[in-house]
């Protein structure tokens, strides 16, 4: 996976940005199996911040074990009585789980023709589902692709309010391994995203 430099909006562009939210909400939603972490640890990387992530991530699948990689998911994000992070943007923004937040995202969901996946029993405001939103709202998945301001608009109401926090605190927790890792990409391209909806009018 080649690193995403800028936010041009042209279809290659746009297609390696869907995928980078595509992988993250991948690692975000479940532990990743054998086989993708074989092909993480396969990936190309570059010199860029974000190829330089990439390898990293690379590096932590090579050596992961799918088993062991399971139990930190679990410990992060599920637990006996909760992981050690809520990955949710209304925890985030209120404190508070089903929140304003999460009833202005069905909002917008609603009116970009959005649908809840059936048999998902977590709240849309899951970072693996926002990821999914903005992999789909800028491939057509739900549709016409939206334009850029149309996608800022989203990203800064729904993601780049409150992910960059959430990100830092699963770098920082006491289970994380492999998922350090995936912090520091999900960030690096956060970070990307936000520099580059900031010169779109």
């Amino acid at each position: 996976m080649r690193a995403v430099t800028a936010l041009q909006g042209t279809a290659e562009d746009d297609f390696l940005r869907a995928r980078f939210y595509g992988l993250l909400a991948t690692l975000l939603v479940a532990p990743p199996t054998e086989e993708l972490l074989r092909r993480l640890a396969a990936m190309g990387t570059d010199a860029t911040p974000l190829g330089t992530a990439l390898g990293h991530l690379a590096q932590a699948a090579a050596v992961a074990d799918a088993d062991q990689v399971a139990d930190e998911f679990a410990s992060l994000f599920v637990g006996v009585t909760g992981g050690e992070i809520l990955p949710y943007g209304s925890w985030y923004l209120t404190g508070f789980l089903h929140e304003k937040p999460l009833a202005e995202l069905r909002d917008d969901m609603a009116r970009l023709g959005i649908e809840r996946s059936p048999g998902v029993s977590e709240p849309e405001d899951h970072a693996a589902s926002l990821c999914e939103m903005m992999q789909g709202l800028i491939s057509g998945l739900f549709g016409e692709p939206l334009d850029l301001p149309a996608q800022k608009t989203f990203f800064q109401t729904h993601l780049g309010s409150w992910m960059p926090r959430f990100l830092a605190d699963l770098d920082k927790a006491p289970s994380a391994r492999f998922y350090r890792a995936v912090a520091e990409i999900g960030r690096v391209f956060l970070e990307i995203e936000v520099q580059a909806f900031a010169m779109v009018d």
